[in-house]
């Protein structure tokens, strides 16, 4: 499964490196558990070009791709940070929309809840964002039903989280979702990140073992 991961301008470190960690740790757990079972997860950054972008603490990260030139995305990751500017671009929402329109699976982290809301994808949804961000999105985008004190929101086939650190909730989520349907890969993926896996607390979403 391709694993892409927009990065942008004064994206927010953990937004992007939380899940990113998450789906190649699990990749390298499912080598040791499984020898010679195929690669679950192949991770890789896109941005808007390949020039490297300023996170919001300093840190330059490069792209892997370019929006020209990134392969097939079957799980599209939108991380968050300060988003503002991102969302004025046609080019940066008309290309979140026609991807997501072929991913399986979408996801967004903190703020990046905002980028998805901005091409319809939310609409008559429930979803969820940054703590401090939750009234401006629900002003922002009244046809989505924002959602507080959760962890993450599934949907169908998007699913939304919480700020920052709850992206590597809701990608161990989506390791054990994606993987066979087992929790077996993600618990052995919280467990060699040394990582507490914080249950959901949303009971329309089944809730994972402690690690």
């Amino acid at each position: 499964m391709n694993v892409g991961i927009f990065i942008f301008n004064d994206i927010e470190v953990l937004d992007l490196g939380g899940p990113f960690e998450v789906f190649s740790v699990a990749t390298r757990v499912k080598a040791r558990l499984e020898p010679g079972s195929l690669p679950p997860f192949n991770v890789f950054a896109i941005g808007e070009t390949t020039i490297p972008i300023r996170t919001r603490g300093g840190l330059i990260v490069t792209p892997n791709h370019s929006f020209a030139d990134h392969p097939r995305i079957d799980l599209l990751i939108i991380p968050g940070g300060i988003v503002s500017a991102e969302l004025t671009k046609e080019t940066v929402i008309s290309w979140i929309t026609a991807t997501a329109a072929q991913a399986k699976t979408i996801a967004s982290v903190c703020t990046g809840s905002f980028l998805l809301a901005k091409t319809g994808l939310l609409n008559g949804k429930r979803a969820t964002t940054h703590w401090e961000d939750i009234d401006d999105m629900q002003s922002m985008f009244p046809q989505v039903t924002v959602e507080k004190n959760v962890r993450w929101v599934e949907q169908e086939n998007i699913i939304t989280s919480a700020g920052i650190s709850a992206g590597i909730d809701m990608s161990l989520h989506l390791v054990s979702r994606l993987d066979s349907e087992s929790l077996a890969l993600a618990l052995a993926t919280a467990k060699q990140m040394d990582y507490r896996w914080l249950p959901n607390n949303d009971d329309s979403t089944p809730k994972p073992l402690m690690p």
